[in-house]
């Protein structure tokens, strides 16, 4: 039973915490420990000794059923819990280095020294509201405090679940109080081939048949740009898989439907990501490794590609080497935006790149969008679509749901009936067959 003491103006109250005292050699004693409590809520004293003694009858019905949190777990600050939380996770080191970025930028410095078990819904509301505040400043974006609240709930989700450090969370979320503010999404436009062919002449200028190629790539296959681009090596291109298959199981299951005499075909098997610094290969997002075919014109440019290098990637970088994070400064930029004459010797680039105004200050991500945006346009069932895209239909559909050869026919011929009819107008730039350049030199 617990026990209430009086003191001056102060009411304790003290009960069993359900753990015993432990003797020199780690044996249980029968002597309990106890917890304590000066009122219900921190800086909230007891205001009469029933009101403490009923707070420990409550304290201890807990104990009795498992549901008691100890004070000294509770009393846990969240500088300490917030690594001992991200030590525990078992994820990707790109996830890993984003939370850890996060951790340390924002939330430790906010709540490093509030107690797990005392941070009040009040509180996370005063923080959420200033994060607000700092997207109005411009200070960060909207999507950054979203993943930071995101992040900031899992943490405080498994307090209560998995560590047993409070009873019940602060995040609370009501999705239909307060004032509506509509979610700014990125403006998109239709993907049109004209803009596409824009890019991939932009692309030749800057980078060679790779970079014609490349764009090309995006936007008929919707691979995800830019780890799975980067970490498409030449066994899984279509002028070679899946005969080189170093699987040989893949490799014997897959030969019937794709390959030489049938649907020429690529496999997204890898993805390329800094690990540590360095960069890896690693299995694609979500494990969406996947075979896509690829319409007739794709695939004689992959072999026309690959005759003119030697690399094991199939996008190599200028230098010969893999790609990696020198894309988003040295070569997608001037693909979109363009570059004067005056910049041609600075950036070893052809003289003159005209910007492409429907790409400014936009991702090259937006080309897998429009490949899904084309796949729809011409009718494809959603399981084709979304097994090209690499994403699980869930629930029952997606149980029942199988990708067969005809759907992946009906791809491959309405694509390349999309580049014929492009073509047929009869007023586009084509680059010439592709030659081996030396290394680090743009062809002119």
């Amino acid at each position: 039973m617990p026990y209430v003491e009086v003191r001056g103006n102060s009411i304790r109250v003290k009960w069993w915490n359900g753990d015993y005292v432990v003797d020199a050699e780690g044996r249980p004693t029968k002597r309990k420990k106890y917890d304590g409590a000066s009122g219900p809520r921190p800086g909230v004293p007891f205001e009469s000794e029933d009101e403490a003694y009923d707070y420990g009858l409550d304290r201890e019905y807990e104990v009795r059923h498992g549901q008691s949190i100890r004070r000294v777990d509770a009393k846990t600050l969240m500088k300490d819990y917030c690594w001992l939380w991200l030590d525990a996770q078992d994820l990707r080191d790109t996830s890993m280095a984003r939370y850890r970025s996060r951790l340390r930028c924002r939330i430790v410095p906010y709540w490093g020294e509030h107690a797990v078990g005392d941070i009040t819904t009040w509180e996370y509301e005063a923080w959420k509201k200033s994060l607000t505040a700092a997207v109005a400043r411009k200070e960060v974006s909207q999507n950054y405090v979203d993943v930071l609240l995101s992040l900031f709930g899992m943490l405080m989700t498994d307090a209560v679940a998995k560590y047993k450090l409070r009873r019940e969370s602060p995040v609370i979320v009501q999705r239909s109080r307060g004032r509506f503010q509509k979610k700014k999404r990125e403006v998109k436009r239709p993907m049109e081939m004209a803009v596409v062919h824009k890019l991939a002449t932009n692309a030749y200028h800057v980078w060679g048949f790779t970079g014609w190629t490349c764009i090309w790539t995006i936007a008929f296959t919707g691979m995800r740009p830019t780890g799975e681009l980067w970490g498409l090596r030449r066994e899984f291109a279509s002028p070679t898989w899946p005969a080189s298959d170093p699987d040989a199981e893949q490799r014997d299951a897959m030969r019937e439907r794709y390959g030489l005499g049938a649907m020429p075909a690529l496999r997204v098997q890898y993805q390329s990501q800094y690990s540590g610094g360095v960069r890896t290969q690693v299995a694609p997002k979500y494990d969406s490794h996947r075979t896509l075919v690829l319409p007739p014109f794709l695939h004689e440019m992959h072999s026309a590609l690959l005759a003119s290098h030697t690399s094991p990637w199939v996008f190599p970088a200028m230098d010969g080497g893999q790609m990696g994070t020198h894309w988003s400064n040295a070569y997608w930029p001037y693909i979109r935006g363009g570059s004067p004459a005056r910049d041609a010797r600075r950036h070893r680039l052809r003289p003159e790149i005209q910007p492409v105004p429907e790409m400014a200050n936009k991702r090259v991500y937006l080309l897998r969008h429009g490949h899904r945006e084309w796949l729809e346009e011409d009718g494809h069932s959603r399981i084709a679509m979304e097994a090209r895209m690499g994403h699980e239909v869930a629930g029952v559909e997606g149980v029942y749901a199988n990708l067969t050869p005809r759907m992946e026919l009906g791809i491959m011929e309405t694509l390349q009936d999309r580049w014929d009819r492009f073509w047929g107008m009869g007023v586009w730039w084509s680059p010439p067959f592709p030659i081996t350049l030396p290394r680090g030199v743009p062809e002119r």
